[in-house]
C-alpha cells in the first residue's frame, strides 16, 4: 500500500514539475487582464481566443463605426468558427470592444499592440501607427505592465518602442515596471482558432528573465501542452524569425511554380513532379502545389519588408527578389492561357471566374491573382461574371462592371471560359454537365490543379492547368 501510495505523490509532483516548468515561482491570484489595439484580423482573434482561455480581454480600436459593430454582432472579417466565439465571450464578459485608450492602459497587465501595418511609398511598413502607440502607452501606462508586439515589424522595432516608452515614462518622472516583448504571429486565415490554440510553436522574444516569466504567465495554459515548441529569444531574433519562415513558405511556392511552368515546355507533369518532391523527408508536401500564384496581406508584404531591410544594411537580398518577381509574373498565366486559346482577341469574350480570395475559408482579397486576373480580363474588353462563397462584397466595391453570381453555375452562364483562382471545397465536384450546358464554350483553365483532366476532357471540356 505505501509503495502505491508513494506511486502516485511522485507521479503528481513529476506532473507538478512539469506544469510549472517554465515559471515555478509565479503564482495565480486573480483573472488577468489585456487590451488588445487594433481589432483587425490578428488583434480580433488573438483577443478572442485569449477571451475563450479566460482571460478579461477590451479590444480597442480608433476605428468607432467598426467597434460599434462589434457590440452588436457585427464580425468584419470572415473566418470559420470566430463569429460564435466572440458571441460567447461577450455574453459571458470576458471580450469587450471599446474606442477608448484610457482604458487600453488603466489597470491592465499586457497590452498586445495588433495594428495592421501598412506600406509606405517605398513598399516598407509603416512605423508611425506603431511608433503613436507606444508613446500613449508610456504617457498612461499606471502600473507593472507588459507591452507586447505583435504586430508583424522590422526587425528593431521592439527596441525602438522600449525606448520610446522609457522616454515617456522618463518624462512623467515616475517609477512604472514595464515589460516589452515580441511575439510574433503565425495565424492563417482560415485556420486561426486553431493555430492559436493548438499552435507549432510560440516564439516570444524577451529582453529580461522578468518579462519572460511575464509571458509564461500569460501562455501558461498553451504551454503546458506545447513545452517543446516553445521558443524564447531576444527582441529581435523573435522579429526575424517571423520574416523568415514567411520568406521560406513563400520561396517553396514560387519555386514550385517555376518547376510548373518548366515543366509544361518539357512535356512532364508537375502533379507527379510534386509527389516526388515532396515524399523526400528532408522537403516534406508542404507548400509545394504549384498554382496561379500566392496573395493574403502576410506573405506580399513580409518579402517586401525583409528586401528593404536587407536593402537598408547594404545586402542583396536576391533569393527574395526572385520569389516576388516569379509571383508577380504567375499571377498573369492565367490569362496568358486563356488569351493563347482565342489568339489574342478576347474583346466581348465572356469569361466566367470561381473563387476570388487568395485562399479558401477567408474573405481577404488582399494582393490576390484575382484582383491581376480581374483587371486584365478587364483591359483586355472581357464580360467578366464572378462567384466567391464570401469575398462578392470586396468585388462589388472594386468592380461595379463586374456580374457577381448568385451561385457558382449562375457566374459560368454563356461563358466563353471558366478561370479557377481559389480551392474553395463547393468547386472541387461541381456537376459538369450542368455547368457545361451554362456555357457557349466548354473550355476550363484551372489555376489551382484540383480537376482531373481526364474526367473533364471525357466530359467534353477543352481543359488546361498548371504544369501539364
Amino acid at each position: 500500500m505505501y509503495r502505491k501510495n508513494k506511486e502516485k505523490i511522485d507521479k503528481l509532483q513529476l506532473l507538478s514539475q512539469k506544469m510549472y516548468i517554465f515559471a515555478p515561482n509565479i503564482k495565480y491570484h486573480k483573472a488577468m487582464k489585456i487590451s488588445i489595439i487594433g481589432t483587425g484580423y490578428v488583434g480580433l482573434v488573438t483577443g478572442t481566443c485569449f477571451a475563450e482561455l479566460g482571460v478579461d480581454v477590451t479590444c480597442v480600436d480608433t476605428d468607432s463605426q467598426k467597434i460599434n459593430r462589434l457590440v452588436y454582432g457585427s464580425i468584419p472579417i470572415y473566418e470559420p468558427g470566430l463569429e460564435n466565439m466572440v458571441t460567447g465571450n461577450v455574453n459571458e464578459g470576458r471580450l469587450r470592444f471599446a474606442s477608448d485608450f484610457n482604458r487600453a492602459f488603466a489597470d491592465v497587465d499586457y497590452v498586445f499592440c495588433t495594428i495592421d501595418t501598412t506600406p509606405d511609398a517605398d513598399g516598407s511598413t509603416n512605423l508611425d501607427p506603431v511608433y503613436r502607440i507606444a508613446k500613449v502607452f508610456g504617457q498612461r501606462v499606471e502600473r507593472a505592465c507588459t507591452f507586447v508586439l505583435k504586430s508583424t515589424v522590422p526587425v528593431g522595432t521592439a527596441s525602438e518602442v522600449r525606448r520610446i516608452v522609457d522616454e515617456e515614462i522618463a518624462r512623467r518622472g515616475v517609477s512604472v515596471q514595464v515589460d516589452i516583448a515580441s511575439n510574433p504571429d503565425f495565424l492563417t486565415e482560415g485556420n486561426a482558432i486553431k493555430d492559436f490554440m493548438k499552435p507549432d510553436r510560440i516564439v516570444i522574444g524577451v529582453e529580461t528573465e522578468r518579462a519572460r516569466e511575464s509571458m509564461t504567465r500569460l501562455y501558461r495554459t498553451i504551454l503546458m501542452h506545447n513545452n517543446r515548441r516553445v521558443i524564447f529569444t531576444d527582441t529581435r531574433t523573435a522579429e526575424m524569425i517571423k520574416y523568415a519562415a514567411t520568406s521560406m513558405l513563400a520561396t517553396r511556392v514560387s519555386f514550385m511554380n517555376e518547376i510548373a511552368n518548366l515543366c509544361e515546355l518539357v512535356g512532364a507533369d508537375v502533379n507527379v513532379v510534386r509527389h516526388g518532391v515532396g515524399t523526400d523527408s528532408r522537403i516534406g508536401p508542404k507548400y509545394i502545389y504549384p498554382g496561379c500564384g500566392y496573395g493574403g496581406t502576410l506573405f506580399p508584404q513580409d518579402i517586401k519588408d525583409l528586401i528593404k531591410i536587407g536593402d537598408s544594411h547594404d545586402f542583396d537580398m536576391r533569393v527574395l527578389k526572385a520569389v516576388e518577381n516569379v509571383n508577380t509574373r504567375q499571377k498573369r498565366i492565367l490569362f496568358e492561357k486563356l488569351s493563347r486559346f482565342y489568339d489574342d482577341d478576347l474583346k466581348e469574350k465572356t469569361v466566367a471566374l470561381w473563387g476570388l480570395s487568395f485562399k479558401p475559408e477567408t474573405d481577404d482579397m488582399s494582393e490576390a491573382p484575382a484582383i491581376v486576373t480581374l483587371d486584365l480580363l478587364t483591359e483586355a474588353g472581357c464580360k467578366v461574371r464572378v462567384y466567391d462563397p464570401v469575398a462578392m462584397n470586396a468585388t462589388k466595391l472594386r468592380w461595379d462592371h463586374v456580374y457577381c453570381g448568385i451561385d457558382m453555375y449562375d457566374a459560368v452562364k454563356d461563358a466563353d471560359a471558366l478561370l479557377i483562382l481559389t480551392e474553395w471545397r463547393q468547386f472541387r465536384i461541381p456537376a459538369w454537365d450542368r455547368v457545361k450546358s451554362l456555357m457557349r464554350t466548354p473550355l476550363v483553365i484551372d489555376g489551382r490543379n484540383i480537376y482531373d483532366a481526364a474526367e473533364l476532357e471525357a466530359a467534353g471540356f477543352t481543359y488546361r492547368c498548371i504544369g501539364r
